[in-house]
């Protein structure tokens, strides 16, 4: 099977999925350990037994709904690339931009040296790519899960970030006193019964990852409500949320007594990450 073979074949296989052809040139540059530009020059190029059977095997799992990330074990998110688990969400592009709002925020503050919190870290892809553009501030990145944990810990560890550590806890539970110029998270803000939970890839993502509640709220109330107990004066709390949930979000944090509140859009034009102040 040639390489051109394979991917006409793997676009019939999945021709009910709207991003078959991206799917199916991630896939096979994974078989291949290959950058795509390899795809387009060597289409003649020949796959070898295994080569071909592995593909084989990707495309049908992801023609069942299987999320490629899944398929592959890494995504690339930031300037990383991250080994994924399906314990963990999967990082997604949204989700950059509350990584660029964490950093136009930390810009305001004189000292280089900032301690920040990641709270449901995952597979670390938040408090990583801060780490490594803020090479002198420490990042902690926290989640409930024991084995999201350890999978943020490896993502370090491939990554060569050193400025960043992971903990288990629920929330701030085992936190102690530390106190943080930056809080961000991605938290589970889908509703219980949202119809969404049965689309896509959000089948195969843990529920307890993604759902919070009626609203999709109780996470971020929860959060919004502790978090000035451990951020320092001007420090600043940052979620990423629902596109329909930037007016609640923003008046939770109003509510608190946070200032500066705003809601920035993600690259689609849709609200998406909100932010405020602490005492500032």
């Amino acid at each position: 099977m040639r390489i051109d073979d394979a991917l006409a074949w793997a676009n019939g296989e999945l021709q009910a999925s709207s991003s078959s052809d991206l799917d199916a040139k991630v896939l096979l540059c994974h078989v291949l350990d290959k950058p795509t530009s390899f795809l387009f020059a060597w289409p003649e190029h020949e796959l070898d037994d295994t080569q071909k059977n592995t593909f084989i095997d990707y495309v049908k799992q992801r023609a069942k709904g299987k999320p490629v990330a899944y398929i592959t074990g890494v995504r690339d998110f930031w300037t990383l690339t991250l080994k994924t688990s399906p314990v963990t969400l999967i990082p997604r592009p949204d989700t950059e931009v509350l990584v660029e709002q964490a950093l136009l925020c930390a810009s305001t503050f004189k000292s280089k040296t900032l301690d920040i919190c990641d709270l449901g870290t995952g597979t670390g892809a938040i408090a990583l790519a801060l780490a490594s553009e803020l090479p002198t501030s420490h990042v902690l990145g926290v989640d409930f899960v024991a084995d999201a944990v350890e999978l943020a810990t490896q993502n370090a560890t491939l990554n060569r970030i050193n400025n960043a550590s992971f903990r288990q806890s629920n929330w701030f539970d085992s936190v102690g006193d530390a106190k943080f110029n930056l809080i961000v998270s991605n938290p589970p803000y889908v509703e219980t019964n949202s119809p969404y939970l049965q689309q896509g890839d959000l089948r195969f993502e843990p529920d307890s990852a993604l759902t919070s509640g009626e609203d999709g709220l109780e996470d971020i109330r929860n959060i919004i409500h502790l978090a000035p107990s451990f951020l320092v004066d001007a420090g600043a709390l940052l979620f990423e949320h629902g596109f329909e949930q930037g007016q609640a979000v923003r008046n939770l944090f109003v509510q608190r007594g946070f200032s500066e509140v705003k809601t920035v859009q993600d690259y689609s034009g849709l609200d998406r990450v909100t932010l405020g102040y602490w005492k500032i």
